[in-house]
């Protein structure tokens, strides 16, 4: 590698073990509501990752991405859940009902991809939106499955023998670790396998593939790429992503509920991709921590923000204001920024190798420089 490669890679190799190290140091120290709030962004980023190599890197549109977020969430609650009053399940142990949700997803995705392999733009964002409204029809009406509008618990994590549940506590440093904090630790695992993945994709000849299918589907097609079977794979890959995301997301709430899985938060996942960056794993997981953390953050910390009203009250509640935020952070990503915060990072890690390059000490030749 070379020296001025080396250079321009240093800021982002620093930047990524200071965010790992933070990673794992904030369960020690973060509240319930910051970890609830943290959880909920990372499970957000495995969807989104999954929704990036779809519509960022193949090029395709998609709006239901909501639909294979409940198809997990559900699935594994339906897989791992014991039958009782008025409600199913299967109960299997919680890591094989892990499993077969994210499969579950993939199959679903698998059933549509006929339709995405062939649909492209408006058309098949259209096509997929139509995934919405079935979903929502479906889990609000197949109670038993489902419990209705009223949703069902989520049963706790069971891994050879430890529980990511509150009880029993695992003590760490003399910190006690609860579910949150279990969960933490489990939703960076999967966070960093996920990304790994996809840009082990991206990095080889299907991620090549997909992007001249992105950008020049015909001559992929006269050169030999199948279009409609890549088309069709990926929509497959985003729909298990998605579905993971949705087992971990049901794991943070402890409850699944229908009116969650609508097409808000298909809109939020598009959101997150533009602001992140298309086609890029970092930008899905910068777009997907910005998007998801707001509410929150808004909800606790919004009473000495100007225009904000507290929950119920009268005015711009916290989520109205999030989503006004986000979307104008949309419109300002396609207007001056079309990297998205990714290409932000990268306009300032380019100004930094800049400044080093034209101090005098660094354009001397090594034997010219002082000791």
């Amino acid at each position: 590698m070379s020296s001025a490669l080396s250079r321009a890679l240093r800021p982002t190799v620093i930047a990524a073990v200071a965010g790992l190290v933070v990673m794992l140091v904030i369960p020690f120290y973060a509240e319930p509501f910051l970890l609830q709030a943290g959880l909920f962004a990372m499970a957000a980023a495995i969807g989104a990752i999954g929704l990036n190599l779809l519509t960022g890197s193949t090029g395709q549109l998609s709006m239901g991405h909501a639909f294979f977020l409940a198809v997990g969430a559900y699935g594994y609650v339906y897989f791992a859940g014991d039958s009782g009053h008025e409600l199913s399940g299967l109960g299997l142990p919680t890591p094989l009902a892990a499993v077969l949700a994210v499969v579950l997803a993939g199959l679903a995705g698998g059933l549509f991809s006929p339709i995405a392999g062939r649909l492209r733009g408006t058309y098949l964002g259209i096509a997929s939106l139509a995934l919405i409204f079935i979903g929502q029809h479906i889990l609000h009406n197949a109670h038993a499955i489902t419990g209705g509008a009223n949703g069902r618990d989520v049963p706790p994590l069971e891994l050879a023998g430890f529980s990511f549940a509150d009880t029993p506590e695992l003590v760490v440093f003399q910190v006690p670790l609860r579910a949150l904090e279990k969960l933490w630790f489990l939703a960076l695992l999967l966070l960093l396998a996920a990304a790994w993945v996809a840009r082990g994709i991206l990095r080889g000849r299907p991620g090549r593939a997909m992007g001249t299918i992105r950008d020049h589907e015909i001559a992929a097609g006269v050169m030999g790429v199948p279009v409609a079977r890549y088309r069709a794979g990926v929509f497959v890959l985003s729909s298990m992503y998605a579905g993971l995301a949705g087992v971990l997301l049901a794991m943070a709430f402890r409850r699944t509920v229908p009116d969650y899985f609508g097409i808000i938060l298909s809109l939020e996942y598009l959101a997150m991709i533009v602001i992140g960056g298309l086609g890029s794993v970092a930008g899905a997981v910068a777009g997907a921590a910005f998007v998801s953390l707001l509410p929150p953050l808004f909800t606790r910390y919004g009473d000495g923000l100007p225009l904000i009203a507290a929950p119920g009250a009268e005015g711009v509640s916290p989520a109205e204001a999030s989503r006004i935020l986000y979307g104008a952070a949309v419109v300002a990503v396609v207007l001056f920024f079309p990297g998205g915060l990714l290409g932000v990072w990268g306009r300032v890690r380019a100004s930094l190798a800049a400044r080093r390059t034209s101090h005098p000490l660094t354009r001397m030749e090594p034997e010219e420089q002082p000791t």
